[in-house]
């Protein structure tokens, strides 16, 4: 069965989170898989291990609790969020492998504006060096825990829950957007972790353009 793609543009986080939570409860061994690709208002989401002083300053940004793994994040205009909604029973794989299979697309992605991304051990998502965002060449591990993050930024934050073998939430690419809001919290937990976009690894996209090929990368990568 393929993977469908679904633009849904911008649309409200607690809206698509209770769809996806509605979809996969209601999903039958024949329900097509599909990734939902959108855009959020500005948004603060909590992961079910959620700490609150990870939280420094929301002011009038909205934070709402989740049911997807992980910390504190941030959602807002020029982020694209894909959401895969994914039969793992059916599709033969399991969580560690979706989330690898994810950031393989992350990955496939950058490297189509040319751009380097990088998996850190046990901190999802990818990151990017600051000094070099073109820089091709692989980073040495392991590393002393206070120097984890030396000379990256994070680009793409991901979050899964699986519920009934299928899965919900996923994974956010920046493009080009105001960056500000990460300052206000611990970005997955990690203490003065810097994040970044591809408008700051001088990649000018549009929101359409990216969205486009992550959806494409992750229909590939995530298909059986």
């Amino acid at each position: 069965m393929t993977i469908t793609v679904v633009p849904r543009g911008r649309m409200d986080y607690a809206a698509a989170f209770e769809e996806m939570r509605a979809y996969t409860a209601t999903r039958t061994p024949e329900s097509p898989d599909q990734i939902w690709l959108c855009e959020h208002p500005a948004v603060f989401t909590q992961g079910l291990a959620g700490k609150p002083e990870h939280v420094l300053h929301a002011g009038a940004i909205p934070v709402v609790q989740s049911n997807r793994g992980g910390q504190v994040t941030y959602h807002g205009p020029g982020q694209v969020v894909a959401y895969p909604l994914i039969d793992l029973q059916r599709a033969g794989y399991f969580v560690k492998e979706l989330v690898f299979r994810i950031e393989e697309a992350v990955l496939r992605t950058l490297a189509g504006y040319g751009v380097t991304g990088h998996r850190v051990p046990g901190a999802p998502g990818i990151y990017v060096r600051l000094a070099d965002p073109f820089d091709h060449s692989a980073l040495t591990w392991p590393r002393p825990p206070e120097q984890e993050f030396d000379g990256l930024g994070k680009i793409s934050a991901l979050g899964i829950k699986v519920s009934r073998h299928c899965s919900y939430h996923g994974v956010a690419l920046n493009v080009d957007m105001d960056l500000e809001p990460f300052h206000r919290i611990n970005p997955c937990g990690y203490v003065g972790l810097q994040t970044v976009d591809l408008a700051f690894c001088g990649v000018h996209t549009s929101w359409e353009e990216t969205a486009s090929r992550l959806g494409g990368a992750l229909a590939a990568r995530l298909s059986p």
